[in-house]
């Protein structure tokens, strides 16, 4: 076997506590330090080391290190992170800043080091099968995608807003599960919590292949969701990305005679199916795949800098719309999203 890889992680809040601890528990990973400059401990180990700065993280010789701290940080430590030549799995989004990513995609691959973020939806088993259902024509052509993203304000963010923070988790998985780039996006956003960004923001946008998605995200509901739902020629897919349930909605082949229910539910209502899927924790999958990148070097399986640029790209668009009420078209991306 080969020798186990050693990893460090920057950054001990929420995200980061869970990341130690799946760290701490994947085959062929050792975790050997943590910096936290608050000296927060959490679910290290305790033979682990707390360390106050990177330099005593690189001092004890690490492959990879996990980025885990506010996002206004992330091109600081990414790029000391590739000045070392250490590898890094860099927390959604990229950065706070289309500038900002650009700098990280351009110093870790004039480096050739293997890079990704942390875009978790997209190792959701919901998500995984609905992708594997699309790419093989099961829904036909896909018409529109919605997705509603929406719950209390989480207290570990306090640097960005809603569209930083959570609607980039809706705009990669978009991208990424329909195999298409945004052309166009118009929002709207608003501030009703009394924080400094956004915490609610409705967005309408259009893909390569013409087809129409809907993105919902907010701070201000009680109620927890996490939706996607695909409208294709077919039917409908649902994927319930809180409990990882897929289902199918078929559009109907037989007619209703009753003419009441008819006009009601539709002629075109079908059969429902829930498929039986394993669901492994999106995170530790998330963490199995970025440890075989470095070992192998192919990044065919992470999300990987090019691809986390472009959900900048669009979520900075998505603020610009807001902003000036008028639709964002949106340049070819450097890469291909949804091809990994």
């Amino acid at each position: 076997m080969s020798p186990a890889l050693r990893a460090g992680l920057v950054g001990l809040g929420v995200m980061g506590r869970n990341h130690a601890r799946v760290l701490a528990g994947t085959d062929g990973v050792d975790l050997v330090g943590v910096v936290d400059p608050a000296g927060r401990r959490g679910a290290v180990p305790a033979e682990v080391p707390l360390l106050a700065s990177l330099d005593e993280l690189f001092a004890l010789g690490v492959d990879y290190a996990v980025v885990a701290c506010p996002t206004a940080l992330h091109e600081e430590v990414g790029l000391r992170l590739a000045e070392a030549g250490v590898g890094a799995l860099i927390e959604k989004p990229l950065a706070d800043s289309v500038e900002a990513a650009r700098r990280l995609v351009t110093a870790f691959e004039s480096r050739g080091l293997v890079a990704g973020v942390g875009h978790i939806e997209r190792y959701n088993p919901a998500l995984q099968s609905m992708r594997a259902r699309l790419e093989a024509g099961e829904l036909g052509e896909v018409f529109q995608v919605v997705t509603r993203r929406q719950g209390p304000f989480p207290h570990r963010i306090s640097d960005v807003g809603v569209v930083k923070d959570l609607a980039t988790h809706d705009i990669d998985l978009t991208a990424w599960v329909t195999g298409q780039d945004y052309v166009s996006i118009s929002a709207h956003t608003v501030a009703r919590s009394g924080r400094p960004h956004e915490d609610m923001v409705a967005a309408v946008g259009r893909l390569s292949d013409g087809s129409m998605v809907n993105h919902l995200v907010n701070w201000l509901s009680p109620l927890k969701e996490r939706t996607t739902v695909v409208t294709g020629e077919r039917g409908c897919f649902v994927a319930d990305t809180l409990t990882a349930d897929l289902t199918f909605h078929a559009n109907g082949e037989v007619s209703n005679e009753w003419e009441a229910l008819r006009t009601f539910r539709g002629v075109s209502q079908g059969d429902m199916i829930r498929y039986a899927i394993p669901k492994p924790e999106p995170l530790r999958v998330e963490h199995e795949r970025f440890r075989d990148a470095v070992r192998t070097g192919d990044m065919g399986e992470i999300v990987t800098l090019r691809q986390a640029l472009r959900t900048v790209e669009v979520s900075a668009a998505v603020l610009e719309s807001a902003e000036t009420g008028e639709t964002v078209s949106l340049k070819a991306p450097s890469e291909v999203l949804g091809v990994t």
